[in-house]
Order: structure tokens, then sequence, then C-alpha cells
């Protein structure tokens, strides 16, 4: 290949197909859509997912599962993030969660979790904390500030009732 021939070939401005303007354009008459059948008649319109009259994709998979919508979405973040990206007498907020890139994501409530170890005296602000991240916090000489925020859906309301 020669670098003249590198264009060779190319139409740069290529004229559209003009369908149905009589027989001399080599798509008149029938304009390309063949003689009678489905796709040949006008007004013939297809869903994008139709298969050809075969079990569509859609009802053949097997649905498993239940995803439910109205499900509180609950941030996670771990006391040994904690450790690692704050200092000692800092103030943990969901902001500076998210400037740190400890909780950058959509969530309702965020949840403080217990797993690794902190020996910083920290306040932490959060919807919800572990027991044992409460306990690590708080023997750290740290704080624990529980947020306002959505409930956890109580599963069975007739048991709560008759207990209280």
């Amino acid at each position: 290949m020669n670098i003249n021939d590198v264009n060779e070939g190319i139409e740069k401005n290529k004229k559209r197909k003009r369908i149905g303007r009589g027989t001399g354009s080599g798509l008149g008459k029938t304009a390309g859509r063949g003689h009678k059948g489905q796709r040949s008649r006008a007004g013939h319109s297809q869903h994008p997912t139709f298969q050809g009259g075969a079990m569509p994709m859609i009802r053949r998979i097997a649905k498993r599962g239940f995803n439910n919508k109205f499900a509180v979405q609950v941030g996670e973040v771990n006391v040994a993030d904690l450790e690692a990206h704050f200092s000692a007498g800092d103030e943990v907020t969901p902001d500076s969660l998210r400037e740190k890139d400890l909780a950058n994501y959509k969530y309702d409530v965020l949840k403080v979790l217990g797993k690794g170890e902190i020996s910083k005296k920290l306040t932490v602000s959060a919807h919800r904390f572990s027991k044992t991240a409460r306990e690590k916090i708080e023997k750290a000489g740290g704080s624990v500030v529980e947020l306002p925020g959505k409930k956890p859906v109580v599963k069975n309301k007739m048991k709560s009732a008759t207990q209280s």
C-alpha cells in the first residue's frame, strides 16, 4: 500500500438512496421491499424485540427473586476506613466522607460498621452504627452522633404491637 492509495475506494460524499423513483433508479417499483408479505406493506412497524413469532427471550428466561424499589439504600463505612483517612480530633460527617471518596455514592442512610480497629479520637455522625463500631469508637475516646433518617422497616407489625 502506498500513501496515495489510502483513500482509494472511499466515497466521501455518498448520495442517499432515492427509493421509489422509477425503474431506472434500481430502487423503483417495489422500492427494495420485495413482493407481498408483512414488511412490504405500508404502515408496517414491529417491536424491536419481536422474534418472528417465537417465544420472546424475556418470557423464556426464568425470573428469580424480588427487587424492592421501596427498600432503604444503606451506605456503609468501616471503622478501619475512618482510622486510615481521618486524623485525631476530626469530625466525621456524611459530607466529609463524600469528600474523601469513602461514601461517594447514592444512599438513604449511612451506617458505620465495626470492621478493623480505631485508635483515634473522632466525632462520628451517621444514621446508624453497628454495636461493635459504636463500642470501638467510644473505647478510643471518640463520640457517636446518630443523625435522624429513615427508620428500618418492621417486618411483622402484629408481633411488635403485642410485645409493647
